[in-house]
């Protein structure tokens, strides 16, 4: 044999093949599976109000499972909204997130976090509507929309293009009250259902939610009333980071407009961006529900079912998510 590696030690040529591609052995080592792909998310959100919209923010933000494509406002001074939205983004160095406003509506709620929001500069905010069909064009069936607000934005959407749509992959919301009411706020005792408040404001969006061909995924009063207890509240605002520092200031002002003797803030809204990643905190079962003109979603016993509902929240798993996210402490 005349060719040159026939003039090569067959030790030197073991030594070659242990550094070369596909060398001996390392065919058969398991190969790592591909870390999951995050979801794709909108957020839509009458933030600005409560003050739980800010804490359901700040859990999207802190989810890596989760990739946050822009943050959408819903009902009243949307524009207002937007610029809480970008003040806060901008804050925790999230600035570059796209922020858009959906249409004004008349709006009776007192807007809390005005001051804070009026910090920021006044820009020309594109279009809720048209950057949800957008997304949607661009990642046909892959994306998730939470809704923590009235579902304005929800039924403009579906009017405008019903089409596209429906290639929403799932709309999550928090809403409705199905065998559970607003708890009693002196007691705590559970009261009979009641209209809840993002349902009422625009029942016809709840309807054509309902009907539009999307999976729907309900978080309601019966699980999403966590209370925020002092303990939780110190150790998230004596943190010192710069979400943890803004959740600090609009907690404050919120405490200062919100016309309540309570200190205790109650999460709704983070239930629904947990339930996006962690839906073993709340088991969904499937319903028919009907929506009437005052906003009462009603049980339709057997029809076929149009949403998955969570009745049931682990309260303890979710604080514990929750204050992980924010602090890295999972707590007691």
């Amino acid at each position: 044999m005349n060719s040159a590696s026939s003039r090569i030690p067959v030790c030197l040529l073991g030594l070659l093949c242990a550094f070369l591609p596909g060398a001996y052995g390392r065919e058969n080592r398991p190969v790592p599976p591909p870390s999951p792909q995050p979801q794709l998310v909108i957020l839509d959100t009458d933030i600005g109000d409560d003050i739980d919209d800010a804490f359901a923010l700040a859990l999207a933000l802190r989810s890596p499972e989760l990739r946050l494509l822009g943050v959408t406002t819903a009902f009243g001074d949307t524009e207002l909204r937007a610029r809480l939205v970008d003040r806060f983004l901008g804050a925790v160095g999230r600035g570059n997130l796209p922020v858009a406003a959906g249409a004004p509506t008349p709006h009776s709620n007192v807007f809390t976090q005005a001051a804070y929001a009026r910090r920021a500069p006044r820009v020309a905010y594109a279009g809720a509507i048209g950057f949800w069909l957008n997304q949607i064009r661009a990642h046909p069936g892959q994306i998730t929309l939470i809704a923590i607000g009235p579902l304005t934005n929800v039924q403009a959407a579906i009017q405008r293009d019903p089409v596209t749509f429906r290639k929403l992959k799932r709309v999550v919301i928090m809403g409705g009250s199905i065998r559970r009411g607003y708890d009693d706020p002196k007691t705590g005792a559970h009261r009979p259902p009641a209209a809840e408040w993002n349902i009422k404001c625009d029942p016809a969006g709840a309807r054509a939610l309902l009907a539009s061909g999307v999976p729907v995924f309900l978080m309601p009063l019966d699980a999403t009333q966590v209370h925020l207890e002092e303990k939780d509240r110190s150790a998230i605002f004596a943190y010192g980071s710069p979400l943890t520092d803004q959740l600090t200031l609009l907690y404050h002002q919120w405490l200062a407009g919100n016309g309540s003797s309570s200190p205790t803030p109650t999460l709704f809204d983070p239930v629904a961006v947990a339930y996006a990643f962690q839906p073993a905190l709340c088991p969904a079962i499937p319903l028919h529900l009907s929506v009437d003109e005052k906003g009462f979603t009603r049980e339709v016993a057997g029809a076929p079912p149009n949403a998955r509902v969570c009745l049931h929240l682990d309260e303890s798993g979710f604080r514990k998510l929750l204050l992980h996210r924010l602090i890295g402490n999972p707590g007691n």
